[in-house]
């Protein structure tokens, strides 16, 4: 179940609390966390996250395509899997930009979303 999950990015509110979000925006949260949070980076969680942004800074080709569709899926699936169902994930690379699409259909009402991630 989605919730309510901590804002991303981390904020504070008007009166002084941590930003909070629900329903769609708490699960592309969610998603967006794993994605840019790297292994080792989290005290308590030393696994949580997918080391994406380590992998952009490898050469350009098919195969790190591939390792970065099967390293997302992965991490998407163990850390959000009570939350979603990943059905896809498209790498793309044109330049200096890296393009992140994720397809998953929430558990709450198995109704398909796709989120996009784009990064220099």
């Amino acid at each position: 179940m989605t919730g309510t999950a901590f804002g991303f990015p981390f904020a504070v509110d008007a009166g002084g609390g941590v930003a909070a979000s629900e329903g769609d925006d708490a699960l592309r949260s969610k998603i967006i966390q794993v994605l840019l949070t790297s292994p080792s980076e989290r005290v308590n969680l030393p696994d949580f996250g997918c080391g994406l942004l380590h992998l952009v800074f490898e050469p350009d080709d098919g195969v790190l395509a591939a390792a970065l569709e099967f390293t997302v899926g992965q991490a998407l699936t163990r850390w959000l899997r009570a939350d979603l169902v990943v059905d896809g994930v498209d790498v793309t690379a044109l330049d200096a930009m890296v393009t992140v699409e994720v397809a998953y259909t929430r558990r709450s009402d198995l109704v398909p979303q796709a989120l996009r991630v784009s990064f220099r």
